[in-house]
């Protein structure tokens, strides 16, 4: 018989890092997103082609290099100093940082594409009504990328529940703090435990698709009610 509070551990602490996550990178994404959809520099797509490296780069490389960033080593070990600890890395804060870099594209681009599909148009318009370029931003560019942020943040969250390679590499399988869905899937693999890794890879089937089929009918619903 399975034992659930063992299985919801991993549960629970994969879903608040893909809440916290997601919540970073919209911080993080919105103002990226606007400059490489507003910015007239020629550099913006190397800008770009940086953001969206962790598209096509091995997650075990990233995980790499963030382990040695985040390590007692480099900048990561001086700013957990700075609270006591040693380094980021095997961390939960470490989890947040690495799963932020790595879904970050996931969040840009959305973003950035309704940014750009949404024109010069609106904004100029907010501009001749004495609007200045922070509230022509927060009620006329925001609500009119609504459906960008919607599929970012979906992505990002979604991303983020389905993570190994670079949870592996700079977090390690700590239970209680590290040991996310992907990571105790694979340890229940092989240790044989197959009725365990059942419920979890199916629940993660389920949850996959319930995300696309939401994304999907939401992105109708807002793309109806768009005027």
């Amino acid at each position: 018989m399975p034992d659930f509070a063992e299985l919801w551990s991993p549960v629970r602490l994969t879903l608040i890092l893909a809440a916290v996550t997601t919540l970073v990178l919209l911080v993080v994404a919105t103002p990226i997103a606007w400059w490489l959809a507003r910015s007239p520099a020629r550099w913006k797509e190397a800008v770009a082609a940086i953001v969206a490296l962790p598209l096509v780069l091995p997650p075990t490389v990233l995980g790499f290099y963030l382990l040695i960033l985040l390590g007692p080593d480099g900048p990561g070990g001086w700013i957990a100093s700075l609270g006591g600890a040693r380094s980021l890395a095997f961390t939960f804060t470490g989890l947040v940082i690495g799963s932020v870099v790595y879904s970050l594209p996931f969040v840009v681009q959305p973003i950035r594409n309704a940014f750009e599909a949404m024109g010069d148009r609106p904004l100029e318009v907010a501009a001749t009504l004495r609007a200045g370029p922070w509230d022509a931003f927060w009620s006329v560019a925001v609500p009119l990328a609504r459906r960008g942020f919607l599929t970012g943040a979906v992505l990002g969250f979604a991303h983020t529940m389905g993570e190994f390679g670079v949870i592996l590499m700079i977090g390690g399988n700590i239970p209680g703090e590290t040991r996310v869905l992907s990571i105790a899937i694979y340890d229940y693999v092989e240790t044989l435990r197959w009725t365990e890794a059942h419920l979890l890879a199916g629940g993660m089937v389920a949850f996959a698709f319930t995300v696309i089929l939401a994304m999907l009918v939401l992105e109708k619903r807002i793309g109806r009610a768009r005027p």
